[in-house]
C-alpha cells in the first residue's frame, strides 16, 4: 500500500496503519483460522439443529471466485451442512464463472437458485454510475448481491446466511475513496436521480438500518463467515478445486464478472490511479502467501491485458447499449468522489466505531 490511499499513515518505523491494525487488531485473535474450528463446530451444529425438518440448512452466495467455492465444498464435505447455493446475475458473468458454478454445485450435488437482475434498470444504474464520475463503478453490482440475498433470506425465514468473505485473503481493506460503500442506497438513488433514466422499480435495494440492525438483531438472521474459523490458503485450495472439480482459475481476484475484470483491472488504475491489487497482495503478503518482492514484481505489469483491451472497452460499450466514443467521454471526464452526492458516511462511522468499541467488527477505520 502506497500514497495512493490518501488516508494511509506511517509510523515512526515507517510501517503503514494497514499493517499496524492486522498485527494489533485481527491477528490476535484471528490466528489464521488456527484453533478456532471447535467454536466453527458448535455454530454448524445449531445451524443443523434449527435447519432440520427444511430443505435446506442455510444459504451460501456464490460468485464462482475461489473463496465461495472453497467455502461451499468445506461446508458441504467437512462440515455436512446443507447449503442452498445462491446466485446473482447481473449481466456480467463470464463463462468461466458459469462453468465453474457448474462443476462445484453439480459435484457435491446441491441446488442452485439463481436470481437474475432486471438488465434495463441495471444497466441505466451503472450508466448513471458512469456519468457521475465517481470511481465506484461496481456499486450497482455488489447492491444487488447481496441486497437481493438478505431480501430472500428475510421472505423465506432462513436464519443463516454463509458468506466467503475472510481475513485471510481480505484482511487490508479498500481505501473508501477507492471503493465507497455499496449498502448506501442514499448515495446509490442519489446518483441515479441525477444521471439515470427511468425508475429503479425491480432492482433490490436495501438499507444499512434494515441489514444491520433488522434482519440480524430483529429477525435474527445471522451472517457468518466460515473461512475465519478454519487455516485457509489460498493456493492449497486452488489446487484441492482444481482436483476435485476441474475448477479454472481466474487471472485475479472478482475477476468472475466481465464487469468487474474491466473496472478493476482497467478503468481505476488508468483513470484514478487505484490499483486494487496493491489491497489483495497486501492482504496475502501479511497472511504468509506471498512475498512482497513477488507483488512489486506483479505490478510492474499492468492488470489488463494491452492486447485485448480494446475488444473488452467495446463489449462493455455494447453491453451498456453506447458507442466506444461515449464510453470514452466518460472516462476523460472530470473525476469526482463519493463526497460529491449525498450520503449515509457519517451514520457508517458511527456504526463501525460502536462495532469496533463493542470488538464485533475488527479492521481499520476505512
Amino acid at each position: 500500500m502506497d500514497t495512493t490511499d490518501s488516508k494511509i499513515e506511517f509510523d515512526e518505523k515507517g510501517v503503514c496503519d494497514h499493517c499496524n491494525t492486522f498485527y494489533k487488531d485481527i491477528l490476535p485473535f484471528w490466528n489464521y483460522g488456527k484453533g478456532n474450528e471447535a467454536a466453527l463446530e458448535k455454530i454448524v451444529e445449531k445451524i443443523k439443529k434449527e435447519g432440520k425438518g427444511r430443505d435446506f440448512d442455510c444459504i451460501m452466495g456464490m460468485s464462482g471466485g475461489i473463496d465461495s467455492s472453497y467455502l461451499l465444498y468445506m461446508m458441504k464435505e467437512k462440515y455436512g451442512l446443507r447449503p442452498l447455493v445462491f446466485h446473482v446475475d447481473a449481466g456480467w458473468n463470464s463463462q468461466l464463472a458459469v462453468n465453474n458454478i457448474e462443476r462445484l454445485v453439480d459435484g457435491l450435488g446441491l441446488d442452485l437458485y439463481t436470481e437474475v437482475i432486471d438488465w434495463e434498470e441495471m444497466k441505466e444504474l451503472q450508466l448513471a454510475f458512469f456519468k457521475s464520475g465517481v470511481p465506484h463503478l461496481d456499486v450497482p453490482q455488489d447492491h444487488a448481491f447481496f441486497a437481493t440475498m438478505y431480501k430472500f433470506a428475510s421472505k423465506h425465514n432462513i436464519k443463516y446466511i454463509l458468506t466467503g468473505g475472510n481475513y485471510s485473503t481480505e484482511c487490508v481493506r479498500n481505501p473508501i475513496e477507492w471503493m465507497y460503500y455499496q449498502s448506501d442506497s442514499i448515495q446509490l438513488k442519489d446518483i441515479f436521480k441525477k444521471y439515470g433514466k427511468g425508475k429503479l422499480e425491480k432492482y433490490p435495494i436495501t438499507n444499512i438500518l434494515w441489514h444491520k440492525i433488522y434482519l440480524p438483531y430483529i429477525k435474527r438472521i445471522k451472517l457468518i463467515r466460515p473461512l475465519d474459523y478454519i487455516p485457509y490458503e489460498k493456493g492449497e485450495a486452488m489446487k484441492l478445486l482444481k482436483k476435485k472439480f476441474g475448477y479454472q482459475e481466474y487471472p485475479q481476484k472478482h475477476f468472475e464478472s466481465r464487469f468487474t475484470r474491466f473496472y478493476e483491472s482497467y478503468w481505476l488504475p488508468e483513470r484514478f490511479g487505484y490499483d486494487t491489487r496493491k489491497v489483495q497482495f497486501s492482504s496475502l503478503i501479511l497472511t504468509g502467501q506471498m512475498t512482497r518482492g513477488e507483488a512489486l514484481n506483479q505490478l510492474k505489469e499492468r492488470a489488463y491485458n494491452p492486447e485485448t483491451i480494446k475488444q473488452d472497452f467495446e463489449y462493455v460499450a455494447t453491453k451498456l447499449n453506447i458507442s466506444t466514443s461515449e464510453l470514452q467521454t466518460y472516462f476523460e471526464m472530470p473525476r469526482r468522489t463519493y463526497k460529491d452526492f449525498k450520503s449515509l458516511e457519517k451514520i457508517y462511522k458511527m456504526g463501525s466505531a460502536v462495532m469496533r468499541f463493542l470488538k464485533i467488527e475488527k479492521g481499520g477505520k476505512r
